[in-house]
């Protein structure tokens, strides 16, 4: 049986893309479902931030200038010490990645360490138990392989190495010469992605993008009334409109840039890490 949340759910902000103003951001907020949800389902919203830890951990692991990511569910104590000597504070992809980073072995040397790192968060996260979490992912991996084949389609660039997962549906995005991978109908989204990814305006791409997102989370939540499925909508949407609040259109031809330069970057990397 599913919990219920009745007073939480019915006092959640209406919030939209275009929203002005927030009652709270999307940490606050996972904070407060510390406080008022059952700790089962707190666990299932830390798995919303963990693209998060992994970005920290890249970073701390490639000792780049980045700034922390406080959106983490890690702090930077944790993460360093995990580095020195993994432990089971962590979750085990990430311990089995910092091995193989250290040894200078790559559990994938034809991927960057980001990717790689990346495939083993996906291996583990498309297996957990809660359906709605396994659906967010394959549906957002997905997304993600779609738009970098098409991007890179378009400019001409080889893709394969950046393409995540050994599904059925990655498989087709990495290997199929088709306008639509051979996907129309299991995807069905992408004639509409295919259309924004024509469009050469960074920051309506970028939007219609997060629309995609923003109307599956309806779709499946639609008769998750006062359940957690509906709390975890929330907060994914609450990063969406965080997002769009800060953003400019100079941030969105940053990120473009750096699409087109890991790309790029994909066929130099591998030999073991760059023997570091």
């Amino acid at each position: 049986m599913k919990r219920h949340y009745y007073y939480l759910v019915a006092g959640l902000q209406d919030i939209s893309l275009d929203v002005h103003k927030l009652n709270y951001n999307q940490v606050a907020f996972r904070e407060f479902l510390k406080e008022n949800v059952h700790h089962k389902d707190y666990l299932l919203a830390e798995t919303l931030f963990l693209p998060h830890d992994n970005a920290n951990l890249l970073k701390l692991l490639l000792q780049t200038d980045s700034p922390f990511d406080e959106r983490g569910n890690f702090s930077l104590q944790t993460l360093e010490e995990n580095i020195k000597d993994p432990s089971d504070e962590i979750p085990e992809y990430m311990q089995k990645f910092i091995r193989a980073f250290k040894n200078k072995e790559p559990i994938f040397p034809q991927l960057s360490p980001e990717n790689e790192l990346t495939t083993l968060f996906y291996d583990f996260i498309l297996t957990h138990d809660n359906e709605f979490i396994r659906n967010w992912y394959t549906f957002n991996l997905n997304l993600r392989n779609i738009i970098i084949a098409l991007s890179a389609r378009k400019h001409q660039i080889p893709y394969e190495d950046q393409i995540i997962g050994t599904g059925e549906i990655s498989e087709a995005i990495r290997k199929s010469h088709a306008r639509d991978f051979g996907l129309a109908t299991e995807i069905d989204y992408l004639e509409e992605l295919s259309n924004i990814m024509r469009q050469d305006d960074i920051q309506v791409r970028e939007k219609a993008i997060d629309q995609i997102k923003w109307n599956y989370l309806d779709e499946v939540t639609f008769f998750e009334y006062f359940t957690i499925e509906r709390l975890l909508a929330f907060t994914i949407k609450l990063g969406l409109v965080e997002r769009w609040l800060g953003i400019d259109l100079d941030h969105g031809r940053e990120m473009f840039k750096k699409l087109m330069k890991d790309l790029n970057d994909s066929y130099e990397l591998p030999q073991s890490f760059k023997e570091k």
